[in-house]
């Protein structure tokens, strides 16, 4: 039955259809051909994968950012990062990869992140003597940041799959990981200027600082009441997303004014769309999810790698694994709902901390996003920048060799992750 399963989801796949089309045929197809079950449970658990309410967050976040980026908040935040740090050796690449982790702050999405931070960024690079290679795999990588930083959407997938774990508590944990990546990444654009000899620029005047932390004030304000109202206690993550919304809206069309009142219906249908094809994959996914569960493949699966009493440490190293060979392949949010009903019940059991648990999984896929031969971020850069796969891919190797590094510490020390909770 798991072999047939493999075989439709493979040749589909291959045949092009969008990863959807194929969970979802090899689910009706086992269900129909191999289990003695009524195939309208099949809609049922299809419909109970996208009814959680933790699932009310994806589309308010994605509208935040959708305004957030036809506005000009990531200028705002590249012109606020650029004028304090840009004067010093890798000025411009610390620039990319603070503004990324701000504006992954906002947008919670990679992908997002990629487009809005990366399209006026990369051009700063190249004028600033970076080869392109090396410009596009530090956006692509920087980017990854937005998974761990709250609002993630990665953090919000894993907290509808694994039972009773506090989204709040995710976002809050995600702050740890994403501030040591991103604090690599700026110690290797700083020995990595130094090495090519890239050019200073030009040390920006403390009146004009003044006046771009002024234009930047407001967008600052997005992460400090998501994560400020969390970790207070004010609101759920939930909540925060509805009030992310309603500060975009206030910011782009009635403080800065770079967006009309006519356009809201665009972005709307946007977000439509994106939340349209992500609540597709969650309600396959949960169908896909509960065939295994009903077929024992998760005791199956667990028992054959792990054995019978694996230690917490062995686990996550072996969790680990799978997740970021699964994201090099196909996309984040399927890997996430299908591995994790597999190896959440053994890694409990093991004695790993589900928020601990929920961090190295999304780092992973953060990791499988941005690495070949089909880490999503790639193929985004690729269209975004219009540029061929091998010339994105180019200069990625430095930068997954140290997210591996920070995946073995996050694994290895929990207090990165749970040392604000």
């Amino acid at each position: 039955m798991i072999a047939m399963m493999l075989l439709v989801m493979i040749v589909l796949l291959l045949l092009g259809f969008p990863m959807m089309i194929p969970m979802i045929a090899a689910s009706i197809i086992v269900i129909v051909f191999f289990m003695p079950t009524d195939p309208s449970f099949l809609v049922q658990q299809m419909m109970t994968g996208i009814s959680a309410y933790e699932l009310l967050a994806v589309p308010l976040f994605i509208l935040a950012a959708d305004i957030m980026s036809e506005g000009k908040t990531s200028k705002r935040l590249l012109d606020f990062v650029g004028a304090f740090v840009g004067h010093i050796r890798g000025g411009y690449a610390i620039t990319t990869a603070i503004t990324c982790a701000l504006f992954g702050s906002i947008s919670g999405s990679t992908q997002a992140t990629v487009v809005a931070v990366g399209r006026p960024m990369r051009q700063r690079l190249l004028k600033a003597g970076y080869k392109d290679s090396s410009a596009i795999a530090l956006i692509i990588n920087a980017s990854d940041v937005a998974l761990l930083i709250p609002p993630s959407i990665g953090l919000i997938i894993y907290a509808l799959a694994a039972p009773n774990v506090s989204l709040g508590d995710l976002f809050i944990a995600g702050i740890g990981p994403g501030l040591l990546v991103l604090l690599m990444f700026v110690i290797y654009s700083y020995i990595h200027a130094k090495i090519f000899n890239i050019p200073l620029d030009e040390k920006i005047p403390w009146k004009k600082r003044g006046k771009v932390t002024v234009k930047a004030l407001l967008p600052l304000g997005f992460p400090v009441i998501i994560i400020g109202g969390i970790y207070g206690g004010f609101f759920t993550a939930t909540e925060a997303a509805g009030i992310s919304v309603i500060y975009a809206l206030i910011l782009e069309l009635l403080i800065f004014r770079t967006i009309k009142l006519s356009m809201i219906p665009k972005l709307a249908l946007s977000t439509g769309l994106v939340t349209s094809a992500v609540f597709i994959l969650v309600a396959a996914g949960q169908a896909l999810s509960w065939i295994l569960v009903m077929e024992r493949v998760p005791q199956l699966l667990t028992g054959a790698v792990l054995g019978d009493s694996p230690s917490a440490l062995y686990v996550l190293f072996i969790v680990a694994i799978f997740f970021f060979i699964g994201c090099m392949f196909v996309d984040p949010i399927v890997v996430i709902l299908i591995l994790t009903p597999i190896f959440y019940p053994a890694a409990i059991a093991a004695g790993v901390d589900p928020i601990h648990l929920g961090i190295v999984i999304v780092f992973q896929a953060a990791l499988g996003s941005a690495t070949p031969p089909f880490g999503v971020d790639i193929f985004t850069a690729s269209a975004v920048f219009n540029k061929s796969y091998l010339n994105v891919i180019r200069g990625t190797p430095p930068y997954i060799i140290m997210l591996l590094v920070a995946a073995v510490l996050i694994i290895l020390f929990e207090e990165i992750s749970l040392f604000l909770l």
